[in-house]
């Protein structure tokens, strides 16, 4: 049986709940919502009622989170989410336009997908993006989107991969180091960028091309490839980047390939669509994959 609507939670109680356990404190959730201190314990009395259980143990000049609330949050943070898609999508409709609900990766989507972007709405009027850089498999009854570009192996419930592009990474140095080196192996003694989530990278890039380095992990670690773009224009190494994310700054010189010895990575791209929404994102999918054919990601 369905649950009564008398029993579904106001959704500015949700968001004052939120606000409540971002803060641990209701004052500064109250002047962040433009209402009184009282208001936020009320609402959040009301909500605790309804369900039956406290959602904040009380101390002084501050509340914390009991299992309840910690259970809670999460879904708070859902149906949120939920609710402003719900009306951005609904204000689109009532303006005779679509909305197209995309997901990329946080570096991908600001240095490659955003460039291109305003070439693909050139040719369809009309239709507004809804852009997010979610990370990682995510479930899209819960964060609903109509396409997820994916790094890593094409595994998705619920979604059907389509191969976008392979990974091959090259390294880069900056515009103030010293001359390229001529072979892998005299790109050994420079200092080196590591990405954190891949320690790997830099030993199978010296393995791939015969090189034995003693220590390949030495160097600086970043934990994010904006982070490693940055460190490099710096001066502080040498990184290990997919050539697609620095056009830019080879283009303007900031950035060197230091060697052309590219290693093509086990992962790869991957354009990710819910089940039964293929249709709908026919002519996005087809455009993506005509800018990768036009201008490979792997160059």
């Amino acid at each position: 049986m369905s649950l009564q609507r008398r029993h579904l939670p106001d959704l500015r109680v949700l968001q004052t709940f939120e606000q409540a356990a971002r803060h641990g404190n209701f004052t500064r959730a109250a002047e962040e919502l433009a209402l009184t201190q009282s208001a936020v314990s009320r609402q959040i009395r009301e909500l605790e009622e309804q369900i039956g259980t406290p959602l904040f143990e009380r101390a002084p000049g501050r509340v914390v989170l009991t299992r309840a609330g910690e259970d809670l949050l999460p879904e708070a943070h859902r149906l949120l989410r939920l609710a402003e898609r719900a009306l951005r999508h609904a204000g689109a409709g009532a303006a005779q336009e679509s909305v197209l609900s995309i997901n990329a990766l946080p570096t991908f989507a600001a240095r490659w997908l955003m460039p291109r972007l305003p070439g693909y709405l050139a040719q369809h009027p009309g239709l507004r993006i809804d852009l997010s850089t979610r990370k990682g498999v995510f479930d899209f009854d819960d964060s609903p989107c109509d396409l997820a570009i994916h790094y890593g192996q094409p595994n998705w419930p619920g979604g059907i991969c389509s191969y976008l592009c392979s990974e091959i990474m090259v390294p880069v140095i900056g515009d103030t180091a010293a001359e390229c080196p001529a072979t892998p192996a005299k790109l050994a003694p420079l200092p080196r960028i590591h990405l954190a989530e891949r320690p790997g990278l830099w030993p199978d890039w010296f393995a791939h091309h015969g090189v034995a380095v003693e220590r390949a992990g030495e160097g600086h670690w970043v934990d994010q490839i904006s982070l490693a773009i940055e460190a490099v224009k710096a001066g502080m190494g040498c990184a290990l980047l997919p050539r697609y994310l620095i056009e830019r700054e080879l283009a303007d010189g900031r950035l060197r390939v230091a060697l052309d010895a590219p290693y093509s990575t086990e992962k790869a791209y991957y354009l990710v669509t819910p089940e039964g929404r293929s249709e709908r994102v026919a002519a996005f999918r087809d455009w993506l994959i005509g800018e990768v054919s036009f201008r490979p990601l792997a160059d």
